[in-house]
């Protein structure tokens, strides 16, 4: 059958959850067994999220074939349950390098490139041959930003012109704000957002208002009034106790039916498997047998979005195991005073998750350490493995001062280092070593009992590297490498003998469903989950 199209707008504030959002809808249609993918505007102008501050944006999503995205990705992924391409990502920088590149090769001769009709024509092109290539019943496209944006104002005109060419719904992601002092559910922001979105030449189709607590009818009616739709288009996107139940949230209200009459897709029925098992792993989430607390100790803990996928697989491998994640967030430069036991001495597991630059560094390796002496399970993810090595260099292998290339030049043991094919990179964005990379695991080794097989594959993102020419002094004083590289070459997981500790240079969260959870992640529950019992 054609395509149809679903385009997601919102209105007023970022943060309000559009990636939460498409990813439920994603969800519905996939429960309905139809083809559904995401397709994510973001209009900055960077070519893609590769060289972005995770401060300022959230993580960076990496696929399998490399491409460095939008964190909406994870989302999307984690609902569906499928690895998803780069071609899904239109950003500002790869419309306008498109149009430009036209341009200098003479492909607009006798006309002034302009927004309208060229770029937005672009957007439309791109937008159809994803849908072609991927044979989709229902593309599903999120704008990044709000209307009213300049940034993203030219994709939005896009999508006005598109829908006079396909059969496309429109769904405004809005806010209704509750004050305590008044109590009441307040409409006129959302009203000033619809308006925007009039002046814009798009009506909404329907409209999903995110709330503290439930939308009163009032509020819906009024909504309603303003959007011009019906009542029962409104639908309620209150707080719920964790993002995988607003799916089922959402066809509570009917929204599943009303969707699919809207796109002309009546007559199937909800695949009653596929929603039962959902609803089952929700339930785990929601109502678990026990408890867990995890320290993650990062560099970026202020923005919890710059872990995010880390939160996630936490708990999926929760969920997995019928137990809450309680995480505890510590920033690692608060543990480069001495007193890193009276910051973890509470907790039944310590992650060190990725990250770049060298403060917090110190912080980082007396957590590894206090994990390694006091026999913590330990979970280390890209930095957290490079300092794992650091760590054991130093207080195991007797090489003093031990440390990274990247945060130590003059240090005479530069256990981690970068590679020679990184060496002579002068640009920052898509250079590392990324994507999906396949690994051999040695029998017999916790990596090997977490995967349960030899031969694995991870999504990796980072430029330095186990430096080989100490391998054999540390597997000598007891750390065990216990996963490569196919061919061998470069070092992909190492661990602790004596206690659980296993950390890899890959970046396994990012392939972590709750249909799915990441093997290790859920070796590291289980592990912490035991020391927990333990304590009690």
């Amino acid at each position: 059958m054609q395509s149809k199209y679903i385009v997601i707008l919102g209105s007023l504030m970022s943060g309000l959850g559009k990636g939460v959002v498409t990813s439920s809808i994603l969800k519905i249609l996939d429960f309905y067994d139809y083809n559904a993918m995401p397709v994510k505007f973001d209009g900055y102008l960077n070519y893609d999220c590769g060289t972005m501050n995770p401060y300022r944006h959230g993580e960076v999503f990496v696929l399998d074939d490399r491409s460095e995205v939008d964190m909406d990705f994870g989302i999307y992924e984690r609902f569906l349950n499928k690895n998803l391409t780069g071609d899904l990502s239109i950003t500002g920088g790869k419309l306008f390098e498109e149009v430009i590149t036209k341009e200098r090769k003479g492909g607009f001769l006798g006309e002034d490139v302009q927004i309208i009709p060229h770029l937005t024509n672009e957007a439309i092109r791109m937008v159809e041959k994803v849908a072609e290539e991927k044979k989709t019943d229902v593309l599903v496209i999120e704008v990044g930003g709000t209307v009213g944006d300049i940034e993203n104002s030219y994709f939005i005109e896009a999508m006005r012109q598109f829908a006079l060419r396909h059969e496309v719904i429109f769904i405004n992601l809005t806010y209704s704000p509750q004050l305590d002092v008044v109590g009441e559910q307040k409409t006129k922001p959302a009203q000033l957002g619809f308006r925007s979105m009039l002046q814009s030449g798009i009506r909404p189709d329907f409209v999903i208002c995110r709330s503290s607590r439930k939308l009163e009818e009032k509020t819906k009616e009024k909504l309603a009034l303003f959007a011009n739709i019906s009542k029962e288009r409104v639908i309620d996107d209150s707080d719920q106790e964790t993002i995988y139940k607003l799916p089922l949230h959402f066809m509570k209200q009917g929204f599943d039916r009303m969707l699919l009459n809207a796109m002309g897709l009546k007559g199937r029925k909800a695949n009653k498997s596929k929603m039962a098992s959902w609803s089952k792993k929700v339930e785990k989430v929601i109502k678990p047998g026990s408890s867990t607390r995890i320290a993650i100790v990062g560099k970026y803990t202020d923005l919890r979005d710059s872990y995010a996928s880390v939160k996630e697989a936490l708990i999926h491998a929760g969920a997995a195991l019928d137990s809450r994640i309680d995480v505890k967030w510590i920033e690692s430069d608060t543990l480069e005073k001495g007193d890193t036991g009276k910051k973890l001495e509470d907790v039944d597991g310590i992650l060190v998750p990725g990250g770049f630059g060298k403060r917090g560094i110190e912080g980082m390796v007396n957590a590894i350490r206090y994990a390694r002496e006091n026999k913590v399970p330990y979970l280390g993810i890209c930095l957290g493995m490079q300092l794992m090595v650091v760590e054991y260099s130093r207080n195991i292998a007797g090489m003093k001062n031990a440390d990274s290339s990247e945060f130590n030049g003059g240090s005479r043991y530069k256990v981690i280092d970068l590679l020679k094919s990184q060496r002579g990179v002068d640009k920052k964005g898509g250079t590392m070593r990324l994507g999906l990379w396949k690994c051999r695991l040695s029998e017999g080794t916790q990596a090997y009992v977490a995967y349960g097989r030899e031969s694995i594959a991870e999504r990796h993102r980072h430029r330095y590297e186990f430096n080989n020419a100490y391998r054999k002094a540390l597997e000598d004083k007891g750390l065990v490498i216990s996963g490569t590289t196919t061919d061998g070459k470069l070092v992909e997981f190492v661990e602790w003998k004596d206690s659980f500790g296993i950390a890899t240079q890959s970046h396994p969260e990012l392939r972590s469903r709750l249909e799915d959870p990441s093997p290790p992640f859920v070796s590291f529950v289980r592990a912490a989950k035991k020391l927990a019992k333990e304590r009690l």
